[in-house]
Parts: structure tokens; sequence; C-alpha cells
């Protein structure tokens, strides 16, 4: 394991995902409907009309940047929307080629059975650490859940990385006067599009379901914490979300400050002067400063991903001392979350430790992500936890195993489980929780973070996300099951299918979290693997019960 594992949180879109298109435009009868910046003209592909690079903002360039969203231009004549457009600009990565990106990138694209009608509205935000991802990768195309569950779906690019998800004062918009989160702006700025323009697509305005995965999911919860948003958010479906905390997730307030100006004197302007810097030497220099292990940088959190920063605006305050959201709420998760960054795909591939000693280094160097003084005293406290749950639980206990149960649930499971917990004893909706469990095939293992996403698309079909999932009759079960599940949950709140057994909402004290995949496909049991999940509570990891 290298010194900095921070990338591990960062890159939430799979390496495996192919940058290629998956559907070939230009190839259907036209449609046209009617935006509120104008008609633009989809195609019918199959069963659904998909409408590709709809404009829900104006584009931000030049003073635009790090601007609040604008609403988009209106045109004259029918706009084509057969294309998906250049994803957020954003930098290549490790193990996952980048298409072609730009600032010009708040775009929407949107899949629906027919124009016609009022449908639940399904909108999912693409994970990526707030730092990489596009809603046009091949994985997230609409048109299988649009068909199957009679569903608007609508997937979209926002504003990532220095561009996305920063805060200083020097930037504030002098219409609106916010001066952070602007692809939080954006996501809010798309929910507000979805709503005005949902019936021109056949869905209904009155039902908007916000589904996402990773940094995506977490946005779906902290969206649905926005005051503004209330009454417009029907449900919320989480999965896999790493919400926002320091030092670990986010930049503290004074430390984003601080990036900014050293970003601003790196590249030779002030901080105001950054909208007029290439993007890529903006980004450029905002990367080199959290090269460094976290040990050495010049600020102190963000240290595995930066995501939204505490404004008191866009994020009134950090999920864990907010109300639980007022929405009915799915909750999903994978069965070993860290899989995805200890496996073969991983963007910072690292090899598995092989003894003891690497492994105790390992280890540490997660703890120390939120505890920088962790030694190797909490490190083999750490691994004697989750060997006696392993022990106790008949699972397995080699070094590869336990990494990645320890790396995933330090930054996913444990707050998922927890956050599930407390929406059912003080939230005021029924809360669904799932656990998806289909293994990956060998070299990959376990069931990654991000695993969800081919099922709940049905793009596991894809050759390159076949060779990882498989596209037999269980892929194809599972992912009707899962696809089923999230379309009766935006028609009714209430996750079901006819092939399921009875879930009821989740209770910790009884057997409610539906595991999906695994020897038995579906079956509702008592939350797996919670014994491990004390040693984070014993250690102080939000959120505390």
């Amino acid at each position: 394991m290298t010194s900095q594992p921070q990338a591990a949180g960062v890159r939430g879109t799979p390496a495996f995902v192919p940058a290629e298109p998956s559907t070939p435009a230009g190839t259907g009868a036209r449609v046209v409907v009617r935006t509120s910046g104008g008609p633009v003209a989809g195609e019918r592909v199959g069963a659904v009309t998909v409408f590709r690079g709809v404009p829900y903002a104006r584009a931000p360039l030049g003073e635009l940047r790090f601007a609040s969203p604008r609403p988009p231009l209106p045109w004259h004549g029918v706009r084509p929307a057969l294309r998906f457009t250049d994803v957020s600009f954003q930098s290549a990565v490790p193990n996952r080629p980048v298409p072609p990106s730009s600032e010009d990138s708040l775009y929407a694209n949107v899949w629906t059975p027919d124009p016609q009608g009022a449908r639940p509205v399904l909108v999912y935000i693409h994970g990526g650490g707030w730092q990489a991802g596009a809603g046009s990768l091949p994985v997230y195309d609409g048109a299988r859940p649009a068909e199957r569950g009679d569903l608007v779906v609508v997937t979209f690019n926002y504003r990532l990385g220095v561009l996305g998800f920063g805060l200083h004062e020097d930037l504030a918009d002098p219409e609106t006067g916010h001066f952070a989160n602007w692809g939080l702006q954006d996501q809010r700025a798309l929910l507000h599009w979805v709503h005005a323009n949902a019936a021109a697509f056949g869905g209904d305005p009155g039902n908007i379901t916000v589904c996402g995965t990773s940094a995506g999911g977490a946005s779906a919860w902290q969206l649905a914490l926005l005051p503004e948003l209330r009454g417009l958010i029907r449900r919320i479906v989480s999965i896999s979300p790493s919400h926002v905390t320091p030092p670990a997730t986010a930049l503290t307030p004074d430390d984003a400050r601080t990036a900014y100006e050293a970003v601003a004197r790196r590249l030779g302007t002030t901080v105001a002067g950054l909208r007029d810097v290439p993007a890529a030497a903006l980004t450029g220099a905002w990367e080199e400063i959290f090269a460094a292990p976290p040990g050495r940088r010049i600020v102190g959190s963000g240290r595995w991903y930066r995501g939204p920063v505490l404004d008191g605006r866009t994020m009134p305050g950090y999920d864990h001392l907010l109300p639980t959201p007022d929405v009915p709420v799915l909750s999903v998760h994978t069965s070993t979350e860290g899989s995805f960054y200890t496996g073969p795909g991983s963007p910072q591939p690292a090899p598995a430790p092989r003894d003891e000693a690497e492994l105790r280094r390992a280890v540490r160097s997660v703890l120390r992500l939120a505890e920088p003084d962790a030694g190797d005293d909490l490190a083999d406290a750490c691994l004697s936890a989750y060997r006696t749950a392993a022990r106790d639980g008949n699972l397995p206990a080699d070094a590869l195993s336990l990494w990645t149960e320890i790396w995933g649930d330090a930054l996913f499971r444990h707050q998922i489980v927890r956050f599930s917990e407390r929406h059912a004893r003080h939230g005021r909706t029924a809360l669904y929780a799932m656990e998806f469990a289909h293994p990956a095939r060998a070299p990959h293992f376990g069931t990654p973070h991000e695993a969800t996403s081919p099922f709940l698309f049905g793009t596991h079909r894809l050759p390159r996300l076949a060779d990882v999932f498989g596209r037999g009759r269980t892929e194809h079960l599972l992912s009707d099951l899962l696809i089923d599940s999230v379309a009766a949950f935006a028609r009714t709140s209430r996750p079901s299918s006819p092939d399921l057994p009875d879930w009821p909402a989740f209770t910790p004290e009884a057997p409610s979290t539906l595991v999906l995949g695994g020897p038995a496909t579906a079956e509702v049991v008592h939350t797996p693997k919670l014994a491990q999940l004390g040693f984070w509570d014993a250690v102080g990891w939000t959120p505390r019960l």
C-alpha cells in the first residue's frame, strides 16, 4: 500500500467502465419535445426515446467560472439532442480512460418510454469522488430501467474537482452571493430543471426520486436536507455513499481558502484571477497541492478526497449533525465495498499486504486519514477486532480479506449502517436497507463498491463489464430485481417485486436487510457483519449514535 491511500476514495467511477458510447447516435426516428429553453429532437431507440446533451444550465465559462449556474440561453428552432456532450473537465486517472472533457458540460440526458404520460422520474447522480465521472458513461445508459421500470430516467454532468467543490469568498457570485460548492449548485439547478421540464418527457414533476452512487449517493442525501428542495424531492436512493466529514473526506472552510490561495500563488495570480487561467493549469496546480502524503500537505483536511465544503448555504451542516432526511430512503451498499480498491481494477493499484508487518502498515495508513496520531497499537486493536469478528462469523481472515473489510468499512459501510440505524430511530419516514452481494469474477473478488450500477442500468452485459460481473441468467435476474425494486420505490415509496421475499422497513433489532445476490439470490436477514463495525464506534468514527 502506498503512503497516501486518499486516492482510493477519490475515484468512485469504476475503473472497468468503457469510455466509448454504448448506443450509436442518429439511428432512430426523431422525436421532438419542447423544453423551457426551446424544442429538442431526440430519437427512438428500441422501446424508449432518448434525448442526449440537453442543456440544463449555461456553460460556466469566462466570468461564469465559479459562478452559480444560470438558466440556459433560449434557442430558436429545433436543437438536436442526439449525441452525448463532453464530460465535465477532469484529469486522467490510472486504469480509467477519460473521454473528451470540457468546462462546457452542464447537460442532461433523458430516457423515456413515451413523452406522453406522467411517469415517476428517476434522477441519477454519478459518482467519482466529486472529481471524476460523467452521466454519459456507458454504464449509466438509462434505456433498460426506463423500459422495464416505466420510468423517466435522467443522468447529467456537474462541475468537478477544483472547478466544482471548494470555497473562497473572493469567488463570490455577484448575483447570488454563493462562493462554494459549484458542483452541488449544479445538481440543485438540474433538479429545478427536471421539475420544470419533466412533463415534456412524459414524467410527473411531482414524483421525482433522486438516486446516486458513491459521491452521487452522498449528494442525494445532502440534497434531501436542503430546505429549498423540500417538496421537490419525493424520495432518495442512496447507494454506497461516503458522507462528507473532515478531515478524511472534505476540506474545512479554512483549508479550502488556503488551498485556493496557494494555487493562485503558483499560477501568479489572485484567487479571483483563477477565473482566467486555463483549466488544465488550474487543475494541475490544485492536484499538486494534494500530491504529497497527508502529513506533509499545507492543509490537514481533504485527506481522502475533496467533497462539498461546509458553507452554511449549499451545505448547511455535516450530515451526521443534521436531522435525517424527511423523505423515504432506500439505502444500498455492497457486501465488500473495499474490494473495489484492493482488486486489480483499483484506481490506485497497490500490492496486497503479504505479511503481518505490511498489513499493520496498511491498516495504520487508513486509520491516519482520520486519526493522524494512529500508531501500531491502534492498528493492532483494529486487526484484533476484525480477526475476532471473522472467527465468530466464519469469515476469511487472510491479509487481503482483512484489509479489504477494514478499508470498505472505514470509508463506507460503517456510516451507511449507522445512518440507517439513526434514521430508523429518529426519522419520520421509512428506510429500506439492501446489501448487494453478487460476486465479481476472478481476479476481482467480493462485491466491489460501484458493483450496483451495471445491474441498476442493465449494462452488466457490455463486454468489459460482463468480464467482471457476467451476463448469464443469474445476472439478468439480479438486474431485473434491482430495477424492479427501485422502480417500485420510485412509484410507491416501498421497494418490492413479486419475485422478492417480503421486505420490511429497516429496524436494527429485526431481520430487515435484503441481501440481493449470493447463494440465496434474495433473502431478508439481520444486518450482515455487524460485529466488526463496533471497532469504529470505539474510536469515534462518525456518525455516532
